[in-house]
């Protein structure tokens, strides 16, 4: 009966936790997202603007417009697609923020598999 009482009480605290979000705070800025691809570690760059994202991914630059859904989401769309894959436009969702990082989720938009990230805020 106590394990069943301990268990609810903190139940009850980890329920009551509220993530933050600031999402305004990371609408505009440069950021930088690392992530392991196979055994590497690759670092993207994107400095984001109010309805347009310049990124550099492993010496290459890529554009895409923005079009914020609210304060929290956005749909990025490339500008000069070189690829099928390219033409799809992304769904990014802000889930929480901490001091100048940010948690985040993304696909394909439509695509229900989700991807999880971290981004950092390194400028204005």
């Amino acid at each position: 009966m106590r394990l069943i009482l301990a268990f609810c009480v903190c139940m009850l605290f980890v329920s009551c936790y509220d993530y933050e979000r600031n999402c305004a705070d990371f609408q505009t800025g440069v950021f930088e997202f690392e992530t392991v691809l196979g055994t590497e570690v690759v670092k993207t760059t994107f400095d984001r603007r109010a309805n347009f994202e310049v990124e550099t991914y492993k010496g290459k630059i890529d554009t895409s417009s923005i079009r914020w859904v609210n304060d929290c989401e956005y749909i990025l769309k490339s500008i000069n697609p070189k690829s099928m894959q390219d033409q799809k436009p992304m769904h990014f969702k802000i889930l929480e923020t901490d001091g100048n990082t940010y948690k985040f989720e993304y696909n394909v938009a439509g695509d229900t598999n989700k991807q999880i990230g971290v981004a950092k805020k390194v400028g204005d």
